[in-house]
Parts: structure tokens; sequence; C-alpha cells
């Protein structure tokens, strides 16, 4: 969500409106009328547009398949598609899943049979994600025959929204955040366009900067905002607006952060997380947190730390999941903004500790062979043998009291016959499972 200082903007805006009426511009957004009609003026993507790319290539070639686009907004989806679309050669139809329904796609299909769609259409499906399953598999006897070929975008994960029949049929196209230095190149081509208008306006360089820099990658947000500014900037006395970056930050406000937590963005951000705190990455660790921390998912947060501290810290240091567990009490108690001071200590304890993932593997283990049938009986004298006829039965006969040995040790079979020689937990290399391993060694040498 993006913050505006809004009374400052409008103010500016009506009295810049005041010094232009005879300055008419359509109502056209800007970033929708500089859309890059070829590719070689579309900014980033080069891992799918480069020179030799396989997408490169078939917009090229000309042969368009069936194609899903995925990635963030402002990134360049709908321009490609619609750069496809006119490469084609097929009569093209477009929808929104966030509005369409079956009967838009019925009377598409209708509209195969006639003159203009003999040779088949091109459907440019916006937002798939949000078609449930009927209204994807209403596409598939037509994809599978080439009548109909798809372009579909998507801000969402497609391998958890899209059913595989369409991913099966559908080649994935990744589509990344925008770098910096090509939303300046976008924003620089924004600014040309508005002075060919007639508006004199000039784009300060720290602005320009700002704007590339917090813009999240999102080219469409970036235009948008410099549209705004510039339309709220009273001229001098010139006539020549020029943009500052105090004007800049107002329109832009709080940078959006790419956060769902249902969505995908969610699941990376977590992954990241936990991931440079298992890397012993404490600079990292505490950028995602405050990512978490910023989208103000404190349970997400809680949780994740206190798997954390079982999985991959263990019993390199023990203590890490109590304190842990009283960092995460004291942040649910206290909630934001002061939750972030015990997050904070959490996770820099855990980027710090040794690490293990010793229990996680022995359990793993342990699980796969029970899951699997791979058991066998309980050795009888582990079985209960408290109640009357245990004894005739031979329950527990033999069984050996280990607080009546020395070191409250002594050597007999456990696990069943079948798995008697298994090894589920391996000490790690740490301080104190060294210690363990060490004192089990001598226990059995002495037994």
């Amino acid at each position: 969500m993006l913050y505006y200082s809004y009374k400052k903007v409008w103010k500016n805006l009506c009295s810049a409106c005041a010094q232009k009426k005879g300055q008419v511009r359509d109502m056209q957004p800007l970033a929708d009328k500089i859309r890059p009609t070829t590719l070689h003026d579309i900014v980033g993507q080069t891992h799918l547009l480069g020179e030799g790319k396989v997408l490169r290539n078939l917009l090229d070639n000309g042969r368009i398949p069936n194609m899903i686009f995925y990635g963030p907004s402002g990134t360049g989806k709908t321009t490609v598609a619609n750069i496809a679309a006119a490469r084609a050669g097929k009569k093209l139809y477009k929808l929104n899943a966030t509005h369409a329904s079956v009967a838009d796609i019925k009377a598409i299909v209708q509209d195969i049979g006639g003159f203009s769609g003999m040779g088949g259409v091109l459907l440019y499906l916006d937002e798939i994600q949000n078609f449930n399953k009927k209204q994807q598999q209403s596409l598939l006897s037509f994809m599978e025959d080439g009548r109909i070929t798809l372009i579909a975008s998507t801000t969402e994960n497609p391998y958890f929204y899209i059913y595989n029949a369409i991913l099966s049929r559908s080649t994935v196209f990744e589509f990344r955040q925008v770098e910096p230095k090509d939303v300046l190149t976008a924003l620089h081509r924004a600014e040309k366009a508005l002075q060919a208008e007639g508006l004199m306006v000039a784009l300060a360089p720290d602005a320009a900067q700002y704007l590339a820099e917090n813009a999240g990658g999102d080219v469409r947000q970036a235009i948008n905002a410099l549209e705004v500014a510039a339309c709220s900037t009273v001229p001098d006395k010139k006539g020549k607006t020029v943009v500052a970056l105090q004007t800049v930050q107002d329109c832009l406000g709080r940078r959006a952060i790419r956060y769902d937590r249902d969505g995908d963005s969610h699941y990376d951000i977590l992954s990241a997380f936990q991931k440079s705190i298992r890397g012993t990455d404490p600079d990292a660790a505490v950028h995602y947190l405050a990512r978490l921390v910023e989208a103000g998912d404190l349970p997400s947060i809680c949780r994740r730390l206190l798997v954390i501290a079982a999985e991959d810290i263990g019993l390199a240091y023990p203590q890490a999941i109590a304190i842990t567990k009283a960092c995460v009490d004291s942040a649910l108690q206290l909630g934001f903004p002061e939750a972030r001071i015990p997050l904070a200590e959490a996770v820099l304890l855990l980027a710090t500790a040794p690490k293990t993932n010793s229990a996680i593997c022995a359990i793993d283990a342990a699980l796969a062979d029970v899951q699997s049938g791979y058991t066998g009986e309980i050795p009888a004298h582990l079985r209960d043998a408290h109640y009357s006829g245990a004894e005739k039965l031979g329950r527990g006969k033999t069984y050996q009291y280990p607080h009546a040995f020395p070191n409250h040790y002594v050597k007999q079979q456990y696990l069943p016959d079948a798995i008697r020689d298994k090894v589920y937990y391996t000490p790690g290399e740490n301080k104190f499972e060294a210690a363990v391993r060490e004192r089990m060694e001598k226990l059995k040498e002495k037994s």
C-alpha cells in the first residue's frame, strides 16, 4: 500500500492546474501512452529478451506457442504479450480474469469458425490465477488443437494457481523486477514524452534516481509517480516545470512491499529468512526480518523462529530454543512496534549460533521407516508388564533396569529385531554433540 502526502500533492495539483489552463492533456495514463511496441524499447528482462534467448527467438520468428508470463507488476508482461500478439498474425482477444467468465470464452470460441478467425486466435488472458478450474479447463481442447493460442500473465506462482493441464501445454517465462538503471531509462523516455506534449518538464537528477531506486522494480509505478509529480509541480516564471526530489517523494510515498500472506512472495521471504539464518548471515537474516516486520506478519515470524531453533540450531546449542521461545512470547505480548526488538534478538542469536540438523535428520529417517512399514515387533522385555498374566506372556522378564547399574547404563536391545542395528541419530560436529558422542562411546566400552 502507498501512503501519499495527499494534502500537499492535491494543493500543488490545484495550483498547477490553475497555471496550465491552456494545456489540456488527454486522460490516457502516461505509462500506457509510452508502452513499447518493439522489443528494442523494453527495459530489463534481458534474461528473456536478450539476443539468443528463447523468448526473444520465439518472438523474432513469429511462431508463438502457449505461454505463461509470471512476475511482479510493472515488469513488462503485458507489453511483451502485445508484441507477441502483433507478430503472431492471428486475431487478438484480450480478457482479464478478474471479471471475465466462461461466457466470454464461449464468445471467442464461436468466432473461431468465422472468416477473421480462420487461422486461429490468440487470447491474452491477464491475471489468470483468478480463473477457477472450470474456467481454465474450458480452454483446453482449443489449446490442444491450436485453434486458441494462449498467452496468460500472472503475478502469482503459476505452479500454485494454474492447473497442471494448462501448465503442461504452456511454457512458463518468469519476469523479474526491473533494475534501477533500467527504470531510469524508462523515466527519461517518459520525461521526453511529456515534453513532446508541450510541457516544459525537467526531472531533477536526484529525483530521477530516487524514483528508480524506490519504485520496487515496477516501471509503471515509477512513471505514474513521475506523471503525478509533473502535474502537481507549479511552473516557474519561465513556464518550466522542474520536478524536485521532495515532490516525487510525496507522490511515490512509502515504498510498496511485495508481500501477500497467502501468496508466492510470502513463502519466498520466509524461505530466504530461514536460509539466511541457517547460512549464518546475520545481516541478511535481519533484512528479511525487517520485511516481515514491515508487513506486520508477527505470527509467521514467531512460528518460523521456533522451527529454525529446533531444525537448524538444535543440539549444537540446546538453550537456543528456550531463549527463542522467551523472545517469541515477549514479542507476542508486546505487539508491534516494540515486538521488533526481541524478534531481532532471537534472529541474531540464531544466525550466529553453531548449527546442526541432527535432530530433524534423525526423526525424518525414523519416520521414513515407520511410514514404509519397516518396523518389526517391540522386543518382549520392553513391553508393558504391569498387569496380571504379563509374566506368562514373557513380557518384561529379561528387562534390565539401567539405574541399577554403574553410570546408569547397561547394554541391551531396544530396537525391534528387524531393525536392531539401525542408526538414526548421528551426533553433529559441534562442541555439545561431540561431548555426547564421547560419553556414549565410553559407556559402551565399559559395559
